[in-house]
């Protein structure tokens, strides 16, 4: 248990050190866009999804080694797969955003929407991709506690970051033209509930002033 606890430690301080790689990507990226006139939109639930990604990988190692959870190799396997999977759907959220994606809420109306990549299917792929992403990783050695209240309290801290968020989004409105009958997080071919464009618009318009955002969140993230 020791061997298999100490490597898992190890790719947790690995997933940790890519999600700092991440931060320093997403302040350039941010930086550039205001440059370009993009304004930063306030977001005080941006603090509270750092805390709960940065607290999830701690738990998971805490839960490990206090609570001896065992490596399970069938359940550790397919966890992996879809720790891996999740990471390629963020990467590829990534690639297609460019230089316009970051972790934080941006309004750049000028610089129009992405509807390309993941975005042809959903509006939010990224955080979609990281909620199923922060079940799966403590998983991987069976810590469930960590999984369980982690993803209970991403529900809460997801659903505050997209009240700002979709607000920001929906009230533009060429991103409702392209954006506002698709679901949030997962492809109508999966079972993704598909949005009523006019209530959907109506809601946005109300809940923020004219946003357009054209970066994603991760955390992360949209």
């Amino acid at each position: 248990m020791e061997v298999s606890a100490a490597i898992y430690t190890g790719f947790l301080v690995l997933v940790g050190a890519g999600r700092l790689i991440e931060l320093r990507i997403s302040r350039r990226n941010q930086q550039r866009l205001l440059e370009r006139g993009a304004k930063r939109v306030a977001d005080p639930n941006f603090r509270w999804m750092v805390a709960l990604h940065t607290g999830i990988l701690i738990s998971a190692a805490l839960e490990v080694w206090l609570l001896r959870r065992p490596l399970i190799p069938p359940l550790a396997a397919s966890m992996a797969v879809v720790f891996v999977l999740a990471n390629a759907v963020r990467w590829w959220v990534i690639a297609t955003l460019a230089g316009h994606w970051n972790v934080e809420v941006v309004s750049s109306t000028q610089l129009g929407v992405i509807s390309s990549g993941p975005y042809r299917w959903v509006r939010h792929p990224n955080y979609a991709a990281v909620f199923v992403e922060m079940i799966a990783l403590p998983l991987i050695h069976t810590a469930w506690i960590t999984a369980l209240v982690g993803g209970i309290a991403h529900l809460f801290v997801l659903r505050a970051r997209l009240r700002i968020e979709d607000g920001a989004l929906l009230a533009d409105p060429a991103y409702r033209a392209a954006m506002g009958t698709k679901p949030r997080f997962f492809p109508e071919f999966l079972g993704g509930y598909k949005s009523g464009s006019k209530l959907e618009s109506k809601q946005g318009a109300a809940k923020a002033g004219p946003y357009t955002q054209k970066t994603e969140e991760p955390n992360r993230g949209s």
